[in-house]
């Protein structure tokens, strides 16, 4: 009994994957996850609404792949992080909507504290942003009717979405998260590896709302057996990008992944030590395995793929994404314009909450082929700042390899390795961050003898080696920097 299975809670869709023990899919189900948009930059999911997809997407990935609860060795969770709930213990019900991790209503909160960034810097690796947990616990707290006060008698929890589908998925028997989702709330100390009770005192948070931290892979229990037909052992969690660093098989020091979904996400392997960023990028856990932590520099964009919906959606200017290579390929170049995604704020390393989107360099001549290609580029000139800003923390990687959604499009991974001057490698399995989520489960009950079990399965699709002349490419990057300079707030 040697298969696996992960749920994948993200952003904008919910899926469960069914892998064998090399990564191969067996059997998938997904579901689109709506999002609401109340006032300007605020954005909250339905948590209950997630659960009920979740409990769908597995029986559909279990029915998908043939196979029955007792055929399935482990599951394991995956989950957008930074993403808030809470929820009424006795009922299991929510008590108001999540708030999304690109929500920006507390930006006033941040902007007023600044002052505290290094103290926050020091214990968590993150800054004060909207962007993580804590913030925007506090305001569910103050808004919420009765909230505050049923938090401090201990009827309430909060969680990130891998707590909220822990508690389900036990029948409310377990309140429970691993470090990676810890070290995204803010409230978690990296160092000392508990709750910070400063830190809870600063954004006024009951310790009894928390969950108990555990590692990565670990035994979580097992499922209700009524939900699949059957229990099943729950043996791994992790947030999405530290998962997808897993699925990438990127172990040792100086290894890098970027994942390319709503957001990008670029993770670098730093080892045991705890090292802080000094070009506001994020210090985080990348996994806790038997107790040991090793962590990562992570640099965080808000806006990739979601780039590409808002030219769907909101725009009108294609009908699907699969449309963006054969429109990007249709021009020589980018004719200097240039399109920067801030949509909800600019993320690393800007760190700039108040900054929005907009379009630079329009001609006569433009049309919708420049600007969905401004779109795909936003993505690759976002990377390079990443990658320029980690080589002056830590050092530079010598391949960056990459999955998610967007990097099946072969232009877009050619210009991320010509934009970048790097070569860039694609799995042959994308769905990483699901892959990684099943690797640890499959690690906690014995599939995987080590993690250099699970590297030897990770294999290489194609690499993107750079074509572009490295002057032309620092051409167009001073271009995106002018553009970038001319929306900023701060």
């Amino acid at each position: 009994m040697k298969h696996l299975l992960a749920i994948d809670q993200g952003t904008t869709s919910t899926r469960a994957i069914v892998f064998d023990p090399d990564g191969n899919k067996l059997g998938v189900a997904q579901r689109e996850l709506p999002q609401s948009f109340p006032k300007p930059g605020w954005i909250e999911h339905d948590a209950q609404h997630i659960w009920d997809d979740t409990v769908a997407c597995v029986q559909g990935a279990m029915a998908d792949a043939g196979l029955a609860a007792d055929e399935i060795a482990a599951l394991g969770i995956t989950n957008q992080r930074e993403t808030a709930v809470l929820w009424d213990r006795k009922t299991g019900k929510p008590v108001c909507p999540a708030i999304c991790w690109q929500d920006r209503r507390t930006s006033a909160f941040c902007q007023q504290h600044q002052d505290r960034n290094d103290w926050i810097n020091e214990k968590t690796g993150l800054l004060l942003d909207p962007y993580f947990s804590a913030t925007k616990l506090a305001w569910m707290l103050d808004h919420t009717e009765g909230a505050r006060e049923r938090a401090e008698r201990g009827e309430l929890a909060f969680g990130t979405v891998d707590a909220w589908l822990m508690w389900n998925l036990s029948g409310g028997q377990l309140h429970v998260t691993d470090a990676t989702n810890a070290s995204r709330t803010a409230l978690f100390n990296i160092v000392t590896h508990d709750w910070d009770d400063e830190l809870l005192d600063f954004f006024k948070v009951p310790r009894s709302l928390l969950p108990e931290v555990r590692d990565s892979a670990a035994d979580y229990g097992q499922t209700e057996p009524e939900l699949f037909g059957g229990p099943i052992r729950i043996g791994g969690i992790a947030g999405d990008q530290q998962a997808a660093t897993i699925g990438q098989a990127c172990f040792e020091p100086g290894m890098s992944k970027s994942t390319y979904g709503t957001g990008c996400f670029l993770v670098l392997n730093t080892g045991r030590e705890f090292k802080r960023s000094k070009n506001r990028l994020l210090s985080t856990i990348a996994y806790r395995l038997n107790g040991e932590t090793t962590y990562a520099l992570e640099g965080s964009i808000f806006v990739a793929g979601a780039a590409v919906q808002w030219l769907r959606d909101a725009m009108h200017l294609i009908r699907a994404a699969g449309e963006t290579e054969k429109l990007a390929q249709s021009i020589p170049d980018n004719d200097g314009v240039y399109l920067v995604p801030a949509f909800t704020g600019l993320g690393a390393p800007y760190w700039d909450p108040e900054a929005r989107g907009a379009i630079f360099g329009l001609t006569r001549d433009s049309g919708i082929a420049h600007i969905v290609r401004a779109a795909l580029e936003s993505v690759g000139y976002q990377t390079r700042d990443l990658l320029d800003a980690m080589a002056k923390d830590a050092l530079a990687p010598t391949e960056l390899r990459v999955d998610g959604g967007m990097v099946v499009n072969d232009w877009l991974s050619q210009s991320l390795a010509d934009l970048l001057q790097l070569p860039v490698v694609r799995p042959v399995t994308v769905e990483t961050t699901a892959l990684g989520a099943a690797f640890l489960a499959g690690l906690t009950v014995g599939v995987y003898a080590s993690l250099d079990d699970i590297a030897s399965r990770w294999q290489s699709e194609t690499r993107f080696e750079p074509k572009m002349d490295p002057a032309r490419a620092n051409q167009l990057l001073v271009g995106w920097r002018d553009a970038v300079a001319r929306v900023r707030c701060n």
